[in-house]
């Protein structure tokens, strides 16, 4: 076991090279199953996947280790992965399993692990998980005749996932008179996206909805919102919405084309129910890596920013920990935790449409709210030099505090997923943040 098969969201890596091989994700499937083997019934798994070419292997592979262990799998198809959650609490299941690699390439899958909760299972059970697999414990589990699992599929799970986002939004509001162009990523929001806005009344103009197993990503959505952006200008559109792959993050534009990412929605949403007193202790959840404008958006309210770990699993744990209802990252993963509970892409749009509805004013003016603070960031490779320890980063960041004068923010943190440092300053002077970051490079390249 030298490498970990979990990571920050997660199994993910190139479909069909491990981790994320047939061979391993039915032994995946077989650690799950066993580990959701509680009482003397049967137990049953939901499984959901996005669009890419390579969902089918790892879905039928997961579904021959499930059923090896005698768990009954619903097979929902394409879904969006808060469609996923919402279906198997819905359905009382013991467990789910999303496959996806949300906004990677095509080429790229991942295996995402639900609790019966329907909230991403801790580390503790990522663990658990891969110890089963590479031990000889499974063997022990093989039940014979009847016992042995089925796996059925769920033809209506679309359906049901549209009427549980649309009853998110409030009653007796319509979205009549908006023009809003949706970018469905070629993901698994490509029936979602656009149903769900036009049920409601508005005018779509849908982008990137065609999916082919090849196309997922492939420079539209979240990560590549440009054309979005483009098309709300050229079609006079109120707003653009653009989803990642598998539905858990969005970016917005409004109607002069500008793009506002998580931070900006999150201090929308945030500032929006301070004004209602909806929002529980006045605190919102983000991560280290949230801008500084957020807490300049909230402060005059008396809002207040909570920061966890980077992966929205850790914004989710620390809204449950605290008792907050708000939470989200930088890159559009927005967690409404009175709706869903887990990132939910299409609630968090439907919230700000009803945001722009309830106040009558456009995405533009909403957003005034939140000014960005300048950033820097470096990645420092490690060419092969082990990594840093975290007593050495943050002596670093104690470094610079001083020249900070209480203007900014420094984060440096290694990266989960590649041999390098990521270094991130926030200043309300640009240049001040980006000789900062200058700075911290050098010093972690001489560590």
């Amino acid at each position: 076991m030298a490498v970990r098969l979990f990571g920050t969201d997660g199994i993910r890596g190139v479909a069909n090279i491990h981790p994320m091989t047939a061979e391993m994700a039915l032994k995946v499937g077989r650690a799950a199953g066993a580990l959701f083997l509680r009482e003397d019934r049967q137990h049953t798994i939901l499984i959901g996947k996005d669009t890419r070419r390579s969902c089918y292997m790892i879905e039928n592979a997961l579904t021959a280790g499930l059923c090896s262990v005698g768990i009954r799998v619903l097979l929902t198809g394409p879904l969006p992965t808060p469609g996923v959650s919402y279906i198997m609490r819905s359905l009382r299941c013991d467990g789910a399993i999303m496959i996806s690699a949300s906004h990677n390439a095509y080429r790229d899958n991942g295996i995402k692990i639900f609790g019966p909760d329907g909230y991403k299972v801790p580390d503790e059970t990522e663990d658990e998980i891969e110890r089963l697999v590479f031990s000889e414990e499974l063997e022990q589990i093989r039940p014979v005749a009847e016992k042995i699992g089925t796996a059925k599929r769920i033809d209506d799970a679309v359906g049901r996932y549209i009427e549980f986002v649309k009853a998110s939004f409030p009653k007796g509001m319509r979205l009549d008179g908006l023009r809003i162009v949706v970018d469905c990523s070629n993901g698994a929001m490509y029936k979602v996206g656009p149903d769900t806005l036009s049920e409601l009344g508005a005018e779509v103009i849908p982008l990137a909805n065609r999916p082919n197993g090849l196309n997922i990503n492939d420079h539209v959505g979240s990560v590549y919102p440009e054309e979005m952006r483009a098309t709300v200008i050229r079609e006079k559109a109120d707003v653009g919405i653009s989803f990642d792959g598998d539905g858990d993050r969005v970016v917005m534009a409004d109607e002069d084309g500008r793009l506002l990412e998580g931070n900006a929605m999150l201090a929308m949403l945030a500032v929006d129910m301070l004004e209602r007193g909806m929002l529980p202790k006045n605190t919102l959840a983000t991560t280290i890596m949230a801008n500084g404008g957020v807490d300049k958006a909230l402060a005059p309210m008396g809002g207040k920013v909570l920061r966890a770990n980077v992966g929205d699993r850790y914004v989710v744990e620390a809204m449950r920990e605290h008792g907050l209802t708000l939470g989200g990252e930088s890159s559009g993963h927005i967690v409404m935790l009175e709706h869903n509970t887990t990132g939910d892409a299409m609630i968090a749009a439907l919230q700000l449409l009803a945001v722009m509805i309830r106040k009558d004013m456009p995405l533009s003016v909403l957003a005034d709210v939140y000014q960005e603070m300048p950033e820097s960031h470096r990645n420092v490779p490690l060419n092969g030099k082990e990594r840093p320890s975290q007593e050495q980063l943050d002596a670093l960041c104690l470094e610079v505090q001083d020249q900070l004068n209480g203007s900014g923010r420094v984060v440096i943190r290694p990266s989960g997923t590649e041999p390098i440092v990521r270094i991130m300053v926030q200043h309300e002077e640009i240049r001040k943040a980006e000789a900062l970051g200058r700075h911290l490079a050098e010093r972690v390249s001489q560590l």
